[in-house]
């Protein structure tokens, strides 16, 4: 069973979330994703990463093998 991901709001200013929101596109993000990206690099360069912290998703679109494994876990 997954662990639920913590809500947060964050309140930025309206041209650094634009440059952030250009940069997740660049690399296939949400804009979401490209946040904990770089907190969990900030985390980690500064040696305060947990070590049971989960990794994260890939950027862009689940494989075709992901998408069939997923649905083929569901029970009838």
């Amino acid at each position: 069973m997954a662990t639920e991901r913590k809500k947060i709001l964050l309140r930025l200013d309206p041209a650094v979330h634009d440059a952030l929101a250009r940069w997740a596109g660049d690399e296939l993000r949400s804009t979401n994703a490209q946040i904990e990206f770089l907190l969990r690099k900030a985390l980690a360069d500064a040696g305060r990463l947990p070590g049971g912290v989960g990794r994260m998703r890939r950027p862009g679109r689940p494989s075709k093998t992901a998408e069939t494994d997923a649905t083929d876990t569901v029970e009838e």
